[in-house]
């Protein structure tokens, strides 16, 4: 497969735990990645603390990294547990360096996926709600298909962090090849 033929999917883990279930979810995503796919994370904790003031990112090399990671991508995958019925602060503080400038974010036009990790049975339908319209003021299309929740993810995750669910990892697997279509499509137009 040739590289420029490939579709790239950065991908933001909004969990700042090293074994979190959503690390595990970016691994399984990663390992069932098609061959016309490459899945990278930016690590969105390296980032400063978003200020209005130096919004142009200028003297920071980590902001100018992640724009470009963006700019580069044809595809966003979100993968975040939720944390007080949002999202955590690492994913928005990213998430307010790529919207900048106002009206033309770093995700405009880019097709968004998310999935997500959670113990209880609730999921992250509200994390997941409150993402879509953050994504609709950035002009960001979220992929209407698959809604990726694996609930009571200690009983779907074994010892080492591995996706074990069957039907989750079909989920996850038909997320990452509806949001490759959606960056080809998009790609394609234009």
């Amino acid at each position: 497969m040739d590289r420029d033929d490939r579709i790239e999917i950065i991908a933001l883990v909004g969990s700042m735990r090293e074994r979190s279930y959503n690390r595990g979810l970016l691994r399984t995503a990663m390992l069932l990645q098609p061959d016309d796919v490459h899945i990278t994370e930016f690590p969105i904790q390296t980032l400063p603390f978003y200020n209005p003031d130096h919004a142009d990112g200028e003297g920071m090399p980590t902001v100018r990294d992640f724009r470009a990671a963006l700019r580069k991508a044809d595809a966003v995958l979100i993968v975040t547990p939720e944390y007080t019925y949002s999202i955590p602060g690492v994913l928005k503080n990213a998430l307010d360096w790529a919207a900048i400038p106002k009206g033309r974010s770093f995700l405009r036009g880019k097709p968004v996926g998310m999935a997500s990790a959670s113990v209880d049975r609730n999921g992250t339908v509200r994390a997941q709600m409150h993402l879509r319209q953050i994504f609709l003021s950035m002009g960001a299309l979220v992929i209407p298909e698959p809604e990726v929740y694996v609930t009571f993810a200690e009983d779907k995750f074994n010892q080492l962090g591995e996706l074990t669910d069957h039907t989750a990892r079909e989920q996850v697997k038909s997320l990452i090849e509806n949001l490759a279509d959606w960056a080809l499509l998009l790609r394609e137009q234009r």
